[in-house]
């Protein structure tokens, strides 16, 4: 059993993915010490699940959210017990099974070498990637470099990546958004604006169908609404901040 780190722990949001998230959970526990899972009002009886894993692993700590608030929301819920515990970074990883676990060594290891950096997850797509999920994801990586003056996002909605905890969790305390699907990318490029230097790694990401017991909650039409809409945000931030950014690019 591996000594439970005292600064980098894995934080995973869940909300109904039904039993992918025990596999989830075990898998991140082989690799690392401690997990934390932010159950976000699941309602498919995986909360109690988890709580009874937890009462057999010291270092599996569960919390539960009555209501669903979004992944944003459990990710913050988490945070804010992290960083007031000691714990400096977080790596955050989906509970339905599509981000790989073998690779959290890798990614914590990066992080402990690079403690001001933002370590990103570039994700490997396989045949199980829907083709249009891996297309339009292109545009919302153009505008998160563009936001940032090219500072090197290699993908800005894949959530396998490892925060510098009290940066992330400033940057949340300050803003009313990043609460739900808007997330990972706004959080990419907030963190870029602040100093943080992206650090991409590669890591394969696996969609599960249906009869795999895949679930998906990604809606095209809101959530891509909603990915318009941060990006107007960010391009207002980003016109504030394009002084600093020209700056930081020359010198």
């Amino acid at each position: 059993m591996m000594n439970p780190s005292k600064t980098h722990l894995v934080l995973i949001p869940s909300y109904n993915t039904g039993d992918k998230v025990y596999d989830t959970v075990r898998a991140a526990r082989e690799q690392w010490s401690p997990v934390w899972v932010v159950v976000d009002g699941s309602t498919d009886g995986t909360a109690e699940g988890l709580l009874k894993m937890a009462e057999i692993d010291p270092q599996l700590r569960v919390m539960v959210l009555n209501d669903n608030h979004g992944k944003g929301a459990a990710v913050l819920h988490g945070l804010r017990i992290a960083v007031h515990e000691g714990y400096t970074h977080v790596l955050t990883m989906d509970s339905d099974g599509q981000h790989p676990p073998e690779k959290i060594s890798e990614f914590m290891q990066v992080s402990i070498a690079n403690p001001d950096g933002l370590v990103l997850g570039r994700p490997v797509f396989d045949a199980s990637a829907p083709l249009l999920r891996v297309r339009g994801r292109k545009v919302s990586n153009w505008w998160a470099n563009f936001e940032t003056l090219w500072q090197g996002i290699g993908d800005s909605l894949y959530g396998f990546r490892v925060y510098p905890a009290q940066m992330l969790l400033s940057v949340m305390e300050n803003s009313y958004w990043m609460r739900h699907f808007d997330f990972d990318p706004e959080a990419a490029v907030r963190l870029c604006w602040c100093g943080a230097k992206p650090i991409n790694v590669d890591a394969p990401v696996k969609y599960f169908r249906a009869d795999e017991g895949g679930v998906s909650h990604f809606n095209y039409l809101r959530d891509n609404i909603l990915l318009t809409g941060m990006h107007l945000r960010l391009f207002t931030g980003f016109l504030i901040r394009l002084p600093l950014l020209i700056w930081r690019k020359l010198f």
